[in-house]
C-alpha cells in the first residue's frame, strides 16, 4: 500500500504505535532487570507486556474512526477477448 492510500483515522494511527510501545516496554523492563534484578526480574515483568498490549487494544477501540479509509478490493485483470493469440504459442510438430 503506498502511503497516499493509508489511513490517517485515530484508530489506525493507534494501532500503528502497538508494537513501537511493545519493543520500548521489552527495553524498559530489560533495563530494570539489570539495573534492579530480584522482584523486577524480567521472569516476573514480563506479563507487564500483555497488560501495555491490553492498554493499546482499548486506546484504539474507544478513539474515533471517522475518515477511516478501507483498502481498495483487488480487482482481477480481465480475461484476454477470444480470437487474440497467445503470446508465446506453442511449437508445432514440425522439425522433429
Amino acid at each position: 500500500m503506498s502511503g497516499q492510500d493509508r489511513c490517517h483515522c485515530q484508530c489506525c494511527t493507534v494501532r500503528g504505535l502497538t508494537w513501537p510501545v511493545v519493543v520500548i516496554t521489552v527495553g524498559v523492563l530489560f533495563l530494570l532487570d539489570r539495573l534492579h534484578g530480584g522482584a523486577l526480574y524480567f521472569g516476573n515483568t514480563w506479563p507487564v507486556i500483555l497488560v501495555v498490549l491490553g492498554l493499546v487494544h482499548l486506546a484504539s477501540a474507544m478513539v474515533s474512526r471517522e475518515g477511516h479509509a478501507e483498502p481498495l478490493p483487488q480487482v482481477p485483470a480481465p480475461p484476454a477477448p477470444p480470437g487474440v493469440p497467445p503470446v508465446n504459442p506453442p511449437p508445432s510438430g514440425q522439425g522433429q
